[in-house]
């Protein structure tokens, strides 16, 4: 299931991309990033709240609040460069420098999170990094 959740999440990005440079032609790019952002906040907290009980608040730790709302940060700075990048630039182009993260990725769970790394992995994400300087090589 969880590969399926994975495929889906690729084309929701990838329809992401490409929406998101249709929608921030001729407007500020922070402007196009707010109003996305109180979608998803809407989006989100509906589902939430139709599918979680809000008991559930209580159970969260420290830990949980800290690293949710570093996560938070990231994501905003993310999306706010993304953003402002496809404003500027292609977004097929775009997009494939973004998909380093992958790479960066696999790099930060093996040294932060102790995960391992098979060598099917590690070449992956070789093929991806080689990839992204094909497509950026004109």
């Amino acid at each position: 299931m969880w590969k399926i959740c994975a495929l889906l999440a690729a084309l929701f990005a990838a329809l992401t991309a490409i929406l998101a440079k249709i929608g921030i032609d001729k407007i500020d790019s922070n402007l196009a990033t707010g109003i996305r952002t109180v979608v998803i906040l809407l989006l989100i907290w509906g589902v939430v709240f139709m599918t979680v009980p809000l008991s559930n608040i209580k159970l969260l730790t420290a830990k949980n609040w800290t690293f949710l709302i570093l996560s938070g940060i990231a994501t905003g700075l993310s999306w706010m460069f993304f953003f402002y990048a496809i404003q500027l630039g292609p977004v097929s182009r775009v997009a494939s420098i973004d998909k380093l993260s992958i790479a960066m990725t696999i790099i930060l769970a093996f040294v932060i999170l102790g995960e391992t790394v098979s060598w099917q992995v590690v070449v992956g994400g070789c093929l991806i990094v080689a990839g992204t300087l094909f497509m950026l090589w004109e």
